[in-house]
């Protein structure tokens, strides 16, 4: 009884960090080629222009009466 056991617990612990590599893999996966091709197509270079655009439009909604936030 107490072989199937260690048997039973070896094998999950088997299993459980096979799982944890797969997530280790996906995550740097999807944190390395995704925001690195982001940067690489320019997600930093227009943030100035996001200032002018919000200034832009709470002008417009002073002008039309509503609040600039």
């Amino acid at each position: 009884m107490a072989e199937s056991a260690k048997k039973v617990a070896q094998t999950a612990e088997d299993r459980l960090e096979e799982v944890a590599k797969n997530v280790r893999e996906r995550f740097a996966r999807i944190t390395d080629t995704t925001f690195t091709d982001r940067i690489r197509d320019g997600l930093f270079l227009d943030q100035v222009d996001h200032g002018i655009d919000r200034a832009r439009a709470d002008e417009r909604r002073r002008k039309q009466g509503g609040s600039p936030s």
